[in-house]
């Protein structure tokens, strides 16, 4: 049990944490997603939203891209490759973790 326990401590931090996953979770579902469907969707604020992108962005998981649509700014954001191949990491680490315990 203690082993299965350890493993846990081998997740990735940045994606452990819960506002983190679910931003992740649904960008790995779209092509892309704007600032506002992420806020909505991940029911965070846009302080929260954006410190969390962030951090996202300078560990190269996830690309932003500000724009307009028209006259209107739009804040794109996409999973990069290492993003993608992170949450699946993550997952799969989880899912054993679950699995074992």
């Amino acid at each position: 049990m203690g082993e299965e326990i350890r493993s846990l401590t081998e997740v990735d931090r940045l994606l452990h944490e819960p506002s983190r996953t679910v931003i992740i979770a649904i960008l790995y579902a779209v092509e892309s997603a704007d600032f506002l469907y992420l806020q909505r969707e991940a029911g965070l604020t846009k302080g929260n939203l954006s410190a969390h992108l962030s951090k996202l962005e300078e560990a190269g998981y996830v690309e932003i891209e500000k724009t307009y649509r028209g006259k209107i700014p739009l804040t794109l954001c996409r999973l990069t490759e290492a993003g993608r191949k992170a949450f699946e990491d993550y997952r799969r680490q989880i899912k054993n973790f679950i699995e074992k315990v």
